[in-house]
């Protein structure tokens, strides 16, 4: 595995153009926020499955996805019953499925190029309380979304031949020893050895990591660890 990712373009579309409509995207959000009955809900869930933010016959989700992801928990939230349920069902799909080569990350605030699933993630662990009050299929995305988990360093010092990093976790981290992605100004690096050492305490983010055969100058503070294999995850 390389040490380093190339993030891509930041002004890439949001979606692979052979695949992705975006007048999809805006009218089906725009639709299902204003439907009232089954049969609108159903319409403006086929317009955002049909290209929107993901394609449903393909099973793609698209960049679009993390920038609905608000609007859809919004109307989760506030919109009619089948709305809702058509919204929640949105959400799944577009964790779930896989984004096409080139168009599998979205920039975040620092110009990182965040993995699709991962920002999405991160819109759903943000409403956590919301969702498990809305029976099953709620309860489900934030623990789906455990698994795309987001490690925000805060200290870390030498251990023998290794660095134990000090953060705060979101979420979780793959079990045994994995790699994961630094994200760092605007830059990625692959972490090839690493692996949970402790994990929070009930009612705490607070964790610590192993990384093997590194040093704490190659794991600056505020530096943000992703699984790796979420930036490997291409339709």
């Amino acid at each position: 595995m390389p040490d380093s990712v190339d993030p891509g373009p930041s002004s890439r579309p949001r979606g692979h153009p052979d695949w992705y409509e975006p007048d999809r995207a805006a009218r089906g959000l725009r639709a299902l926020s204003e439907a009232s009955n089954l049969v609108q809900a159903a319409e403006a869930g086929s317009q955002l499955r049909g290209g929107g933010i993901v394609h449903g016959h393909s099973a793609a989700v698209f960049p679009a996805a993390v920038v609905a992801a608000p609007l859809l928990l919004d109307i989760a939230q506030r919109g009619h019953p089948a709305a809702q349920d058509t919204a929640l069902g949105l959400l799944d799909e577009a964790l779930s499925c896989y984004p096409h080569a080139g168009y599998t990350r979205v920039a975040a605030p620092d110009g990182t190029a965040v993995p699709v699933c991962c920002a999405i993630a991160h819109h759903l662990r943000d409403h956590t309380d919301f969702l498990v009050g809305l029976g099953k299929r709620g309860k489900s995305l934030p623990a789906d979304s455990a698994a795309h988990g987001r490690f925000e360093v805060r200290e870390c010092v030498a251990d023998g031949g290794d660095m134990a990093a000090f953060g705060i976790l979101a979420g979780c981290l793959p079990d045994g020893v994995h790699a994961a992605e630094m994200h760092l100004a605007g830059a990625i690096t692959v972490l090839s050895e690493l692996a949970l050492e402790y994990p929070p305490a009930e009612g705490s983010l607070e964790a610590c990591l192993r990384v093997f055969a590194r040093h704490p100058g190659e794991l600056p503070p505020d530096a943000v660890l992703f699984p790796a294999e979420c930036g490997d995850r291409v339709h």
